[in-house]
């Protein structure tokens, strides 16, 4: 992956910003904050736990040191409490919000649930924002929002009918975006993320993204669970692509105040579940030999999902520069060696 601009790093570590990182407990949000305070800046986290983790604050803590981490301190709560989202952005200088109940089929079980969190959640922060003087607000979509739509790659001007009420939040808060964009004094940048992957993602519970559930299972000596074929396809992304695509929309004055920006994250690549599962099973049969790694099991496909996803990422090189290629199974070992040496890093 590309460094993030010298002359942004240039520019923060010569004035150094106070950020809000909304989820700042889950694995993207905890990356952002790694970095942030990295770079010398002053790092505010507001989370309320129900997804996020305190290890992964740990882990930024030992990361970082002790020096970088006297620059970082933690709200906890719920975002849709006015209150605490009034709180929150007290001070701030940019905005990154992550916060988020996370999975289609979750949403599915909880619609009521990911509407709070995802939607209302997302509108008092925005207002909180607005009230506060905060001029940039970056927020996670989801390549969720092309539902249906069957074209690929997936252009950002191009979306279909959302399939699971988690694609609908998202999209709603994309809307929102685009209101407080239009109508007040804040630009407002919505990162539609494909498939993230790297250290601190969790691997256990039922709503677990997939690389880490399938690297615990196949460490483990047990069946990867495949829901469907495993022929439908994703454009994966690592995490330190999400991590530079943040604090570039966060810091870069090009981008336009009066409209939502949405821009898809991701490399641009298609990979079949099957093809992943077989890059993983390499990988953790390199690394662990004398684990017996059963074959895939196939389950029924889940409701919400969508067949084949991949993203143009015409936008994303613009605001970044070119994007080299990734070794896609180098990465994949690397993260399973990496989630091997330190089970609580998935």
């Amino acid at each position: 992956m590309p460094e993030l601009d010298p002359s942004i790093q240039r520019r923060l570590r010569e004035n150094p910003r106070k950020w809000l990182v909304t989820g700042g407990a889950g694995f993207i949000g905890s990356h952002l904050i790694e970095r942030l305070l990295n770079l010398g800046q002053r790092v505010r986290c507001v989370d309320d736990f129900s997804t996020g983790l305190h290890s992964n604050i740990d882990a930024v803590r030992a990361l970082v040191g002790e020096q970088a981490f006297a620059r970082f301190d933690l709200l906890e709560g719920d975002l849709a409490d006015d209150s605490i989202a009034q709180q929150a952005v007290q001070g701030m200088d940019l905005v990154l919000h992550q916060a988020a109940l996370g999975s289609v089929p979750r949403s599915i079980k909880q619609p009521l649930r990911t509407y709070r969190a995802n939607v209302l959640a997302f509108c008092n922060l925005l207002e909180s924002c607005r009230m506060e003087g905060i001029k940039r607000v970056v927020f996670a979509s989801s390549s969720s929002v092309y539902g249906d739509e069957p074209n690929l790659p997936k252009y950002e001007a191009r979306v279909g009918h959302v399939l699971s009420p988690y694609a609908a939040s998202k999209m709603m808060d994309e809307l929102w975006a685009e209101s407080y964009s239009a109508a007040y004094p804040m630009t407002c940048v919505g990162l539609r993320y494909f498939n993230v992957f790297g250290p601190r993602q969790r691997p256990d519970g039922p709503y677990a993204a997939v690389i880490p559930r399938w690297i615990a299972s196949m460490a483990e000596g047990r069946a990867p669970m495949v829901f469907g074929d495993g022929e439908q396809s994703r454009d994966f992304t690592p995490i330190e692509l999400v991590v530079q695509t943040n604090i570039t929309a966060a810091m870069n004055a090009d981008i336009k105040p009066d409209r939502l920006l949405a821009c898809n994250v991701a490399l641009g690549g298609r990979l079949s579940l099957n093809q992943l599962e077989g890059m993983l099973r390499a990988a953790i049969r390199e690394l662990l030999p004398q684990v017996d790694i059963p074959p895939p099991e196939y389950l029924e496909p889940r409701a919400g999902d969508v067949r084949h996803s991949q993203a143009d990422i015409t936008n994303l090189q613009q605001l970044l520069g070119a994007l080299p290629r990734l070794d896609l199974p180098a990465a994949m070992a690397e993260l399973c060696r990496h989630s091997l040496q330190d089970p609580s890093a998935l």
